[in-house]
């Protein structure tokens, strides 16, 4: 039996994601009240049933939206830590890499400023929990389990990083342009001396280099 895709799926995955690229424009230049399902559709020549299809109200696209762009944020923070040949070196790899992502203005906008108006704030807390916490809880835990950091509570001290992070990337998406490279390098030198100062005892305070 073939388990290829037939050509209906392969024309309806591509229906949706044309309808998901042509959303984030609209949510990342209008916001989510300024962008209707008929002008999304409209933007790939499809109906408003087309829309309906896949995505059962505004809300619903929009946050399909959001998920996709946390989806390859955590992505990127995740694969630039790899890269990092110790605990403290893949936090601070990952950290660079999430700052750089909220410097982005698309996902600025739609994370940062709109995500909480259209999803609601609880609803948004909640998704932000599911997709980044547990990446900074690792972190955490590495970071506890090499001596990097003294032994404290772990989900506590993963919640005030994920705070801290939140803080950073909430004042990054609002910042001009020009200043959003000045900021970032200051988060970076901030949350990481925030961190060092966690260190354990007897071990040399890490560069942030």
């Amino acid at each position: 039996m073939s388990t290829g895709k037939s050509r209906r799926d392969q024309f309806s995955e591509a229906t949706r994601a044309a309808l998901l690229e042509a959303a984030t424009r609209r949510f990342a230049t209008l916001g989510f009240a300024g962008t209707s399902l008929e002008d999304v559709a409209a933007d790939i020549r499809a109906t408003r049933g087309a829309v309906y299809h896949h995505f059962s109200s505004k809300k619903a696209l929009f946050e399909a939206v959001f998920q996709k762009l946390e989806t390859e944020a955590v992505q990127k923070s995740r694969a630039a830590g790899e890269q990092g040949d110790n605990a403290w070196h893949r936090a601070l790899l990952a950290l660079d890499a999430f700052l750089d992502t909220c410097t982005d203005p698309v996902y600025g906008r739609i994370v940062w400023q709109e995500a909480p108006i259209a999803l609601g704030w609880v609803c948004f807390a909640e998704l932000e929990d599911e997709y980044a916490f547990g990446l900074i809880e690792e972190h955490m835990r590495d970071l506890m389990a090499g001596g990097y950091i003294e032994q404290l509570p772990l989900e506590t001290t993963a919640r005030l990083a994920f705070s801290m992070l939140g803080a950073a990337g909430q004042s990054l998406s609002v910042a001009q342009e020009a200043d959003k490279p000045r900021l970032k390098d200051e988060y970076r030198l901030v949350i990481g001396r925030m961190l060092q100062g966690l260190v354990t005892g007897g071990r040399a305070v890490m560069s942030n280099g």
